[in-house]
């Protein structure tokens, strides 16, 4: 695909985010599963349920630039997720395994808002009003997530501490 205007890098990253968050619903579980806080395995699960929710965004984001969903696989959210694999594959206490989860779900976080933020901004550009609506909620979404992260390490990372320590 020849990126020779806005638009054609819009659809580009748009078929992209979509990929991304279709990988992301395959490796939440898993991230749910390997966490040891309930409170945190719950975090995960409520992201799941967001993602799906925000894959439905994304695919009527499409509709403003006149050309079909479509996925082009996310190289950045692959190797996200394949350094999140790892991690799970490791041993580790409990507290230090939900840590490390908490660590690899904020990078995945991060990747997202800096994708939906130019998206957004983007769309505002090209007069995509519909699609801007539907990537700020996820935008919205993933902002909110990756506070819910931040509060939620401040307990896990002082458990995390204290095993080591014991």
């Amino acid at each position: 695909m020849a990126l020779t205007t806005l638009a054609d890098a819009f659809y580009h990253e748009l078929c992209d985010i979509y990929h991304a968050e279709k990988q992301l619903t395959r490796a939440l579980p898993k991230m749910a599963k390997r966490a040891s806080s309930v409170e945190l395995a719950k975090a995960f699960e409520a992201h799941l349920a967001e993602t799906q929710e925000q894959i439905l965004r994304v695919e009527a984001a499409f509709a403003d630039t006149g050309k079909p969903p479509k996925a082009k696989k996310c190289e950045a959210m692959a190797g996200l997720i394949e350094e999140a694999s790892s991690v799970l594959q490791e041993e580790a206490d409990p507290e230090v395994m939900d840590a490390a989860l908490i660590c690899c779900a904020q990078k995945v976080e991060h990747y997202e808002i800096a994708t939906y933020g130019t998206l957004c901004t983007w769309a505002d550009k090209l007069g995509y009003k519909a699609a801007k609506q539907a990537l700020g909620e996820n935008l919205d979404e993933e902002e909110s997530t990756d506070k819910k992260l931040t509060k939620l390490s401040k307990t896990v990372n002082r458990r995390a501490k204290a095993a080591a320590s014991a």
